[in-house]
């Protein structure tokens, strides 16, 4: 049984928020600091795929999924707080009352926003690199943003909720293994099924959307383009993690969640700063 994780999602879940009731300016931090780490991800993921995609070749995705899983090693062990697990993790808690609903929906709000300032920022920083200022480095990333941007909103839509369902599950499903050699190599390998797939995750695309703003990039790259995909996007990942993780998991483990409740009523007070 999941349980036991679900105990983690849990106690995750307040210390998430004993962070956020003593200081709204850390959470965002923390917040900026999740996005930062995906950007790192984006970074190397579409550099790497620059190499095969001047070449045309069929690895050109492969190898780009295969290193992007550095964003959710460095959220995991570097810290942060990303909107997509927390869409999950907040859910969970308020079925189990331990949340009301109106702080779930405040804290999915400020991690957004400071999700949206660590995106701004890291876009901000690569742009004075140039590291991707050569179109044949660059291409790769820009033909990316465009068919993101020009996708039918339906199609975004379930894209997103698919994507948050495979990458909430590459937080919790680790939680259950033993040894961080075990931990890293699960979540790597979700979020190669994620990336390899197509499917759409907001704070990815909001980072990857931030540094194609700052190059030189074609008009079909737009503000425009990027709430056509952020808003289906943003609601599509809510489903996901909200729904298909956190109600679902707790729908189906209630029985045992009761019981765990009734012999230990007093659960033990977790330390945020833990």
């Amino acid at each position: 049984m999941e349980v036991a994780a679900l105990q983690k999602v849990e106690q995750l879940a307040l210390k998430k928020l004993k962070v956020y009731k003593r200081s709204r300016l850390r959470y965002l931090a923390r917040s900026a600091l999740a996005s930062m780490f995906i950007g790192f991800g984006v970074i190397v993921a579409f550099k790497t795929g620059s190499f095969f995609y001047g070449e045309h070749s069929p690895l050109t995705y492969p190898m780009a999924a295969i290193t992007f899983g550095a964003a959710i090693i460095l959220i995991t062990y570097g810290g942060g707080d990303l909107f997509t697990g927390n869409t999950f993790y907040y859910t969970y808690a308020a079925l189990r009352r331990k949340i009301e609903w109106p702080t779930v929906l405040k804290l999915w709000l400020y991690t957004y926003i400071g999700n949206i300032i660590g995106a701004a920022f890291f876009a901000f920083m690569i742009y004075t690199t140039g590291l991707f200022a050569e179109s044949s480095v660059n291409g790769f990333l820009l033909s990316v943003v465009d068919k993101k941007m020009n996708l039918p909103m339906l199609e975004l839509f379930f894209r997103a909720i698919l994507c948050n369902w495979l990458v909430c599950l590459a937080f919790f499903v680790p939680m259950s293994l033993k040894g961080d050699g075990a931990k890293m190599f699960a979540m790597i390998l979700f979020v190669f099924c994620f990336f390899i797939s197509g499917y759409e995750h907001s704070i990815a695309n909001m980072c990857t959307f931030a540094i194609a703003l700052v190059l030189h990039h074609p008009g079909t790259i737009s503000m425009g383009g990027v709430l056509h995909n952020l808003i289906p996007v943003t609601l599509g990942n809510i489903i996901g993690g909200a729904l298909l993780m956190g109600f679902m998991y707790y729908y189906v483990n209630k029985p045992y969640l009761d019981e765990l409740d009734a012999s230990n009523p007093y659960p033990a007070e977790v330390d945020a700063n833990e």
